[in-house]
């Protein structure tokens, strides 16, 4: 599905995830308030914007797709493969630590920021539940997707073939050339099926954390997966790219939640 105009922001929406049980966006880091180097939707509080523009910027979004504030939650992301249970909005309390969110609550709406690293994108129509998943190199090298499907079956009696997955802008393997010891711990985490996800090219390896993440997915019984195949590194004027910025960037929003 194209990016598409919601509320004078621009956002990106999967074809397999447009339901009426189901918000989503993913937001480019176009329509906020925050100047360069975090022009202008930035969400990421962690990256020398000024709070009040994160602030505003979240409002904003949230606006645009319908959700109040207070119904957010979200988490220090730390490349973990911890799953969070969102049993209601997180308020005031801290962060919890984890890189994944679950819940079948629909007054929740979960959260998450990015800027290379993959947003992915779970929904079980039939019992209803939606997830949230940040991966990077070790997060897919932790398998932090599978463990989001597993507690999706364990806590909502999830089926795996029932799931709608979307695999959201990220930076793509053409853009990610990744250092021995990443090749090393990639390998011991996929075994024989590692070599399928590297490329070699201009005398290094470069890691498709796509195809990667989708054979987690697969493997787990998950038949429906949609991949964006939008790079974040190529298309610096919508996305922040930690990489093609030089780490001086902002993060985009991603969310998701059941239709009240």
């Amino acid at each position: 599905m194209p990016l598409q105009d919601l509320g004078g922001l621009r956002v990106f929406r999967f074809e397999s995830l447009s339901s009426p049980g189901l918000v989503h966006a993913i937001f480019t880091r176009r329509g906020g308030v925050s100047p360069a180097p975090w022009s202008s939707l930035n969400l990421g509080a962690m990256v020398g914007d000024e709070p009040a523009r994160v602030v505003d910027n979240r409002r904003l979004a949230l606006q645009a797709i319908g959700r109040a504030p207070e119904s957010v939650f979200d988490v220090w992301q730390v490349h973990s493969a911890e799953v969070i249970l969102a049993e209601a909005p997180r308020g005031d309390a801290p962060p919890q630590k984890a890189d994944a969110i679950v819940t079948d609550r629909a007054e929740v709406t979960v959260m998450m920021r990015f800027a290379d690293c993959v947003p992915i994108l779970l929904h079980d129509p039939v019992r209803p539940a939606v997830g949230i998943v940040h991966t990077g190199w070790l997060g897919t090298v932790r398998q932090v997707a599978r463990q989001a499907v597993r507690r999706m079956c364990e806590r909502f009696g999830t089926h795996p073939q029932d799931l709608r997955i979307g695999i959201g802008p990220s930076i793509a393997a053409h853009h990610y050339p990744v250092g021995p010891e990443v090749v090393e711990a990639f390998r011991r985490s996929f075994g024989t099926t590692a070599e399928s996800h590297l490329s070699r090219e201009d005398g290094g390896t470069r890691l498709d954390l796509w195809s990667a993440n989708a054979q987690l997915l697969r493997e787990e019984g998950v038949e429906h997966i949609e991949i964006s195949h939008l790079c974040t590194a190529c298309d610096t004027a919508d996305w922040f790219s930690h990489r093609a910025e030089g780490g001086r960037t902002g993060r985009f929003g991603a969310l998701v939640a059941l239709a009240r």
